[in-house]
């Protein structure tokens, strides 16, 4: 009972939290717009850049992987400082989160790439294409319909990722959340409850939107490697 009281107090504070999750939101659109051109990049580079360029994508894919998401944010943060550079905390956040993204899109995209029959760039080139005309004309269109269900995963957890950009001071929904706590601490766990009944909205609300989009485009006959289903 003394629980329920608590989210009727922060309920109160709802039209706060909304108000700031709009930074979440604005830093969700600008990640993956960053994720999704340089992972398609690296993604063509790692499949049709040859040794030398698909080994810088490689390295920069698996860097990117390999560093925690909150070290990339203060990288990214305080490292300009040092050489006298003083980004804003929304831009910093932009560009660790979204290169962090970049890194696993890539994966998603390289493997419908891959996915498409080789007959295909064959029968482009057949026809008088360029093999860049075949990769943006032919390939790529059809690789971006089957990373939907890849790429609806990586934004679940990309919208989640948005609140740790609140360690470098952007003023976002958990900063929000921080500050009710501060003003009545008994409150705490109700705000953070709060949020997070937010975010299970904005995540389930966004694989909904990508699983009609997905179902739309889909191709059939073609589905991507390892999945039991037509995609």
């Amino acid at each position: 009972m003394q629980f329920l009281f608590q989210l009727g107090e922060v309920s109160r504070y709802i039209p706060m939290l909304l108000r700031a999750s709009v930074v979440n939101i604005e830093l969700l659109f600008t990640l993956l717009v960053i994720g999704f051109f340089i992972g398609t990049l690296v993604a063509l580079l790692q499949v049709y850049g040859g040794r030398i360029f698909a080994t810088v994508a490689y390295v920069y894919e698996w860097i990117f992987r390999g560093i925690p998401a909150l070290v990339l944010l203060f990288l990214f943060y305080f490292g300009p400082s040092q050489f006298g550079w003083y980004i804003s905390s929304f831009l910093a956040a932009s560009l660790a989160l979204g290169l962090r993204s970049s890194a696993y899109q890539s994966q998603i995209f390289r493997g419908a790439i891959q996915s498409i029959p080789t007959g295909q760039m064959l029968a482009a080139r057949a026809l008088g294409m360029s093999r860049t005309r075949a990769i943006l004309h032919v390939i790529l269109p059809q690789a971006f319909r089957l990373s939907i269900p890849g790429w609806s995963n990586e934004f679940a957890s990309v919208v989640k990722d948005t609140t740790l950009a609140y360690a470098v001071g952007l003023n976002e929904i958990m900063r929000h959340a921080k500050i009710i706590m501060d003003r009545r601490y008994e409150l705490a766990m109700a705000a953070f409850v709060m949020v997070a009944l937010i975010f299970l909205v904005f995540t389930y609300t966004g694989n909904w939107i990508l699983g009609r989009v997905e179902r739309r485009v889909r191709i059939p006959g073609l589905q991507m490697p390892g999945t039991g289903v037509l995609s």
